[in-house]
């Protein structure tokens, strides 16, 4: 009934995208909105704020010639102001998160021996990180 009347309920931790004939026109909070459908608004999909997990396994060779595989647990979320633009330039956030992952990992990695790797586990964690602000 609620959609008959344009209203549309945004859950906690999530955002709505709201189209206007097909053209974005705003992110719609968490509550209850007004969408009339009758004048061509309509949500076309919604973006989870809730902090995620991604969880990989990268394999790669260090300096001294030994392979090795990399256990990293990546945490993230989409931040609110920006929410429009993950909706629609982000088609496979997993993904591309894990692709930048395993190039930060396969290009630091490979510059240590075994044991430097081993010893510096939380250098290479911030240097991943560092990696992953700057894209």
């Amino acid at each position: 009934m609620g959609n008959l009347l344009g209203c549309v309920k945004v859950h906690q931790m999530e955002v709505a995208v709201k189209e206007n004939f097909g053209e974005y026109k705003k992110v719609l909070a968490p509550g209850c909105h007004c969408v009339p459908w009758c004048f061509g608004s309509r949500i076309v999909g919604h973006v989870n704020l809730r902090v995620q997990e991604l969880d990989l396994r990268c394999k790669t060779k260090t300096k001294d010639n030994v392979f090795l595989t990399v256990d990293a647990s990546i945490q993230y979320r989409a931040v609110r102001e920006n929410a429009g633009d993950a909706f629609y330039k982000l088609s496979n956030t997993r993904g591309q998160i894990q692709a930048y992952v395993f190039d930060a990992i396969r290009s630091i990695v490979p510059k240590l021996t075994l044991n430097d790797v081993f010893e510096q586990k939380d250098d290479i964690a911030n240097e991943v990180d560092e990696q992953l602000e700057r894209v």
